[in-house]
């Protein structure tokens, strides 16, 4: 890490924990229940998105880099982090975790769906590595003019958070253009659903990994989500995935 970045990250009005925190879960919850997605404003400083987007070039702090385009999941890049995570990231993980696990829990009830999530991140890594699910799923995308991401899953093994949040670093018509975030919902029996999610720099969005209960007029049933991203007009876009489950 660079000299500037380790200052921004250190440096911040206030720290990760905090600033999620004073977020309004409320309204965060109620989107989410019935959309599927919800924006966390401003959750990132500018000067944090720089911090972690100039990781990038540095592999020391990746377990693996996958290009897109060789395996059909679009165009464009992105590095999975290594433990142990960069500060930030370790901080905002454990952080978004505690006001989505009861979210999470809600849904698997209403869904009919008996697996339940502690309250603690740290205890539910630990239900993921003493299955197998050991490697981090923290990432960094890069995406250049003319990329995109497929609409897909993250869903890496048996344990899986049926949440995620995903956190812009560039600046829309300054750094690139395009590149909408995209979630499409499947309802049974009904045609698909597309969300475009506008955001900022520093914006995230929290959103369902695969699947999330609707209420019916017959009761509640259950709809499959799936996420991607435009394609990238011009410039370079920089986007930070936190994943709390781990991978196989």
């Amino acid at each position: 890490m660079t000299a500037t970045a380790r200052k921004s990250l250190s440096q911040s009005p206030a720290d990760p924990a905090t600033r999620v925190d004073a977020l309004d879960w409320s309204q965060i919850t109620a989107e989410l229940d019935s959309q599927g997605c919800a924006v966390l404003k401003g959750l990132l400083t500018p000067d944090q998105c720089h911090a972690v987007s100039a990781l990038y070039p540095d592999d020391a702090h990746f377990r693996s880099r996958v290009v897109m385009g060789r395996h059909g999941f679009g165009r464009g890049e992105y590095k999975y982090f290594s433990y142990p995570l960069p500060d930030l990231i370790a901080q905002l993980r454990p952080a978004l975790y505690a006001h989505l696990q009861g979210v999470a829990n809600r849904w698997n009830e209403a869904m009919g769906i008996d697996i339940r999530y502690p309250a603690a991140h740290a205890t539910f890594l630990k239900r993921c590595h003493d299955a197998g699910q050991a490697r981090p799923t923290p990432l960094l995308l890069q995406y250049e003019a003319g990329d995109f991401n497929c609409l897909h899953q993250d869903l890496y093994g048996e344990h899986v958070f049926p949440l995620q949040v995903a956190i812009l670093l560039s600046e829309p018509g300054r750094d690139f253009s395009g590149g909408e975030f995209v979630l499409t919902e499947q309802r049974p029996r009904m045609q698909s659903r597309a969300e475009v999610v506008p955001l900022a720099q520093g914006d995230a969005v929290a959103f369902a990994v695969h699947h999330r209960p609707v209420q019916g007029t017959r009761g509640t049933y259950r709809v499959n989500l799936r996420h991607g991203v435009s394609r990238i007009r011009s410039g370079q876009r920089h986007t930070v995935g936190v994943i709390f489950h781990d991978a196989k």
